[in-house]
């Protein structure tokens, strides 16, 4: 799929809140898939009209049956084809002659089982669409849609009444894991809006799923589980919007690995995308990546309840070593937990005993077994702290009385601050009251069995409510003086090419000149001053030092004479454009800066550790072309080396601001020049404070004309 809009909403409307369905298949026999639908149809009390195709039975339930799609009555929104995947096609076609709006296919064998397959899925897709049906599948278990009394799915299904409740929405490219997440958001109380499984997505895609959520006033939170993004720059649009809605997005993506890529190919049919691309572009329209499918239940479970934090966690507990343990898990998954304000210590001090420790996390010691109220001080206390955005209780329930009290003590502080919160009650399966559960869900605090899920459940949040906070629109960052100018050739420039158009762009590059010959080399060298360097130049010597196509640190003429000769002998067989001698740059920081074109996902710029650190280290951060500058410098000082860019071990801080002009105006390149595929400077060497920043080599790379 290449659009980059969504389905027609009056179709998705048709297909999701169908005014009539037609069962293609239907059956009275037990544990059939025909008659689990009928079934679900019935169960949920579905208000609209039920039509039952069956080559076998004329009525089941007391409904008629029609032999063939073609005896159905014209118009009918949706069909269920309960049929085996060669009679596919010619169902879609005859549902096409009877102007039906879409249809949901059940059968599988199709992309996902290899080339024979995936012949056959295009010609599903080429009838269906001749055939003016839209088709969910095939290769899914179909959907529910609990807001309106519609479950199109052979899963046996209970009515929910989602109505006053806080309600998610469920879309995976997984049968198993639509239905396994609508029962674990079930089960911990919420609402599901809509669970939609839309399998090898032929034609509609997760994408327009996502936007029929958005536009569901029933919908809070949407949890996915994708296997592929099939329309990127679609779903980049949706995450934007979502992001102005305030409605989170909050996605697992597996395919970090390349056995995870292997195993989405032969499970959906889909082709892998760049993850790391994807998970940049995509962490900066606030949409929450999650790693595991606890984490994508427990975000949403607490998105879709609370207001996302943007300040820190107050930690409360009653145990010293949980204290321990979530400082340093808090600080493995990134949760800041601040030091309490000194007003904050004077209440702690004020709420707690003599012998407490004034802190965050809170331990409220063992006197709370004498006085209940020391919860519920020591909460108050730290929820007033305006760098407090939240509250996590991590504590032992005890007894079912104990438990109770500590739900009483808490919940008025809590309610009180307008502050989200979650709890973990500890003890793994032991029980506890359901009113426990219950108290805390009714307040939208998420109730949880371990410190773990509790804490990354609200890392997430908090990370989704910072992104929230610190959004721009999505327009290009870059400032309006930078000029783009054409590439003057295609494929990969040669170096001096490259640094001249990074000067054109407003980057800093060595003074030098290309020679043809080494009196010209001598006339450079002596214009620009001594000690140079001497660097061959050609297209294909994109990697100079493995032909020894560079010698540094040349500090008179007889040296450069020597250098001049090594040079050509070693190129020898090469078709050189020249040599380029430069002058040698004061030591500085070394760092890469890079932009390259995603054929999915469109421009992403880079920053990091260069030179020989950028592949021992990997230490780099991938973010959009149009980041703003304040965005950039934000984005350096979160790589894992940031110590060096602030200086460290006596070395003076660098020039930042230069190295943020630096990405700024390499993203506005590629933006602005759909002729570019990939600009690598690596190394720009950054200077103290003040000083810029200097591009030492360049490799830009522009895309031949077949590919724009």
């Amino acid at each position: 799929m290449t659009s980059v809009t969504p389905t027609d909403t009056a179709a998705l409307e048709r297909l999701m809140r169908p005014r009539a369905v037609a069962i293609v298949g239907a059956s009275a026999e037990p544990g059939s898939i025909g008659g689990a639908v009928l079934g679900n149809l019935e169960r949920c009390g579905y208000q609209g009209g039920i039509h039952l195709v069956s080559r076998r039975v004329k009525e089941i339930n007391g409904r008629p049956c029609v032999p063939t799609i073609d005896d159905l009555p014209d118009g009918i929104d949706a069909a269920v084809l309960v049929v085996p995947q060669p009679a596919v096609v010619e169902a879609v076609a005859a549902c096409g002659r009877r102007q039906i709006g879409g249809a949901v296919v059940f059968a599988s064998g199709f992309a996902e089982v290899g080339d024979s397959g995936r012949a056959e899925q295009e010609l599903l897709v080429r009838t269906a669409r001749a055939a003016g049906v839209r088709m969910l599948g095939p290769n899914c278990i179909g959907f529910c849609n609990f807001a309106d009394g519609v479950s199109l799915t052979f899963e046996t299904i209970a009515p929910e009444a989602i109505a006053g409740r806080a309600a998610v929405g469920v879309v995976t490219q997984s049968g198993a894991l639509a239905g396994a997440l609508r029962i674990a958001l079930s089960a911990k109380g919420l609402g599901v809006s809509h669970a939609v499984s839309t399998g090898n997505e032929a034609d509609l895609t997760a994408e327009d799923f996502v936007s029929f959520l958005l536009a569901n006033s029933h919908t809070r939170a949407i949890a996915l589980f994708l296997e592929q993004i099939r329309r990127p720059q679609l779903f980049l649009s949706l995450a934007s919007r979502a992001r102005a809605l305030r409605k989170p997005i909050i996605l697992l993506h597996p395919g970090k690995s390349a056995r995870a890529r292997d195993s989405a190919s032969t499970h959906t049919g889909a082709l892998a995308g760049d993850h790391a691309v994807m998970t940049a572009l995509l962490r900066h329209e606030a949409v929450v990546l999650v790693d595991t499918i606890d984490e994508l239940i427990d975000a949403a479970d607490l998105l879709a309840r609370a207001q996302p934090p943007t300040g820190g966690a107050g930690v409360i507990t009653n145990s010293g070593a949980i204290k321990g343990f979530a400082l340093d898990f808090a600080e493995t998954i990134g949760l800041d937990i601040p030091v309490p304000a000194e007003a904050t210590r004077a209440a702690l001090q004020a709420a707690l005993p003599a012998f407490a420790s004034l802190d965050n996390p809170v331990d409220v010691t063992a006197q709370v077994i004498k006085d209940i109220s020391i919860w519920t001080r020591a909460a108050t206390a730290l929820l007033a702290d305006p760098a407090i955005g939240s509250l996590a209780m991590l504590a032992v329930p005890g007894a079912p009385k104990q438990a109770m009290d500590k739900v009483h003590a808490l919940l008025p502080a809590i309610v009180a601050s307008g502050k989200p919160a979650v709890v973990a009650a500890l003890g793994d399966e032991s029980p506890i009251p359901a009113e426990f559960h219950t108290l805390f869900r009714e307040r939208g605090i998420p109730v949880f069995r371990s410190p773990e899920r509790a804490l990354r459940a609200l890392a997430h949040a908090t990370s989704y409510g910072r992104a929230l906070s610190r959004a721009v629109a999505t327009v290009t960052g870059n400032p309006q003086s930078v000029s783009a100018p054409p590439l003057p050739q295609r494929g990969a420039l040669p170096e001096y090419a490259g640094k001249a158009y990074l000067a054109a762009l407003g980057i800093s590059v060595p003074k030098g000149k290309l020679a043809g010959d080494l009196a010209a080399a001598k006339a450079i060298a002596g214009e620009i001053g001594y000690p140079v360097a001497l660097k061959a130049q050609a297209s294909a010597l994109s990697h100079k030092s493995d032909r020894r196509g560079v010698i540094l640190h040349i500090d008179g003429e007889r040296a450069l004479v020597t250098a001049w000769g090594e040079m050509q002998a070693s190129m020898s067989g090469i078709a050189l454009d020249g040599i380029l001698v430069e002058c040698m740059i004061a030591s500085g920081l070394e760092m890469i800066v890079g932009a390259r074109r995603d054929p999915s996902w469109g421009p992403v710029v880079m920053v990091g550790l260069g030179g020989i650190w950028v592949e021992a280290l990997n230490d780099v951060r991938l973010m959009p072309a149009w980041l703003p500058r304040e965005r950039i410098v934000d984005e350096c000082y979160l790589l894992k080396g940031a110590a060096m860019l602030r200086g460290a071990r006596g070395r003076p801080a660098v020039d930042v601001g230069a190295l943020a002009d630096a990405v700024l105006r390499i993203a506005a390149a590629i933006e602005a020049r759909p002729e570019i595929a990939e600009i690598d400077v690596n190394p720009l060497a950054v200077l103290p404070a003040g000083e810029g920043a200097i591009a030492l080599d360049a490799l830009i790379v522009a895309r031949n004309e077949q590919a724009q």
